[in-house]
């Protein structure tokens, strides 16, 4: 308990699913939560405050401290206020875990191109504006000599690490949340920011709509492979300030974390001067037959 006392929190898309579970856990663990969510659709359509204030009330109800926004963290100015309203309340900002997401599943031959842009306003845009916003504060901050360690935990996806079909969109933009937690950690490590990523698995709208299973919330005292808080856990680790960890990605499912391993170089072919065409026909066929070992943890889901 209290292994984040006192740390303020900007968690995304924390009305519902995996979000919530963070929101819970932090406050818990005693930080000081806002709490964000739009309370749109799973497809990113509509809006509705409730979510994030049913999860408000619960914390406060239990003795912690927590607020509601309800901005598009896709919009400049709403990424903005969401930032500047942790900050205005609780005097400071220490973490930041972008979450929330949305689908919109095609085969590539009939998406449209509101689709994928939805899919991509969501979420690179909408990991991004908060980020940016949140960075620009922390380097005011450094520059003034306040040295606080703080954290953004990012969210992508196996979809995007390992492929789905269906999902172009969605599986490119979270590709895109990897690449970018690396370099945006490789940037802001020097104003004492650590950048993680996870690509968590757990039983949620989005998940359900997935596989074509009907969607059931879990018992909260229910522990099964596939709950959401099963995720939160290694969430709030890689947000206290000891952490060491930064610049990773990993994959949390139940009680398995799995550290990813960037794009790596398994094979290649070599020559002093230009290739032909034909010098390659006969030399660089083989990268056709190499084969790669991903250890798919989603495999056997993704199969059904």
């Amino acid at each position: 308990m209290n292994t984040l006392k006192d740390r303020v929190a900007v968690i995304t898309g924390a009305g519902r699913g995996i979000g919530r579970e963070h929101a819970l856990l932090f406050a818990r663990e005693g930080a000081k939560v806002v709490v964000n969510d739009l309370g749109g659709g799973t497809d990113g359509t509509g809006a509705d405050t409730t979510p994030a204030q049913q999860v408000v009330d619960e914390i406060t109800a239990a003795g912690g401290e927590a607020i509601a926004n309800y901005d598009d963290v896709s919009s400049w100015e709403g990424a903005e206020r969401l930032i500047n309203q942790a900050i205005e309340t609780f005097g400071d900002l220490h973490v930041l875990v972008n979450n929330a997401g949305i689908l919109r599943d095609r085969m590539l031959t009939n998406m449209s191109e509101e689709e994928w842009d939805a899919i991509m306003r969501v979420h690179l845009k909408g990991h991004f504006c908060p980020t940016r916003w949140a960075a620009a504060y922390w380097r005011e901050q450094s520059k003034k000599g306040v040295e606080v360690p703080r954290a953004v935990v990012n969210t992508s996806s196996t979809s995007g690490l390992f492929g789905n079909q269906g999902q172009t969109n969605y599986g490119a933009a979270k590709t895109g949340i990897a690449t970018f937690s690396i370099i945006a950690d490789a940037e802001l490590g020097r104003y004492g920011v650590r950048v993680n990523a996870i690509a968590p698995a757990a039983a949620t709208r989005l998940i359900a709509t997935i596989t074509g299973d009907t969607f059931t919330e879990p018992a909260a005292d229910e522990w099964t492979p596939m709950h959401p808080a099963n995720i939160s856990p290694f969430v709030a680790y890689l947000s206290t300030e000891s952490c060491p960890i930064h610049g990773r990605v990993f994959f949390v499912q139940g009680g398995e974390i799995c550290l990813f391993q960037p794009f790596t170089v398994v094979d290649k072919i070599s020559k002093e001067g230009f290739w032909t065409v034909e010098e390659l026909q006969t030399e660089a066929a083989r990268f056709g037959e190499v084969e790669f070992d991903l250890g798919h943890p989603m495999a056997a889901l993704l199969r059904r």
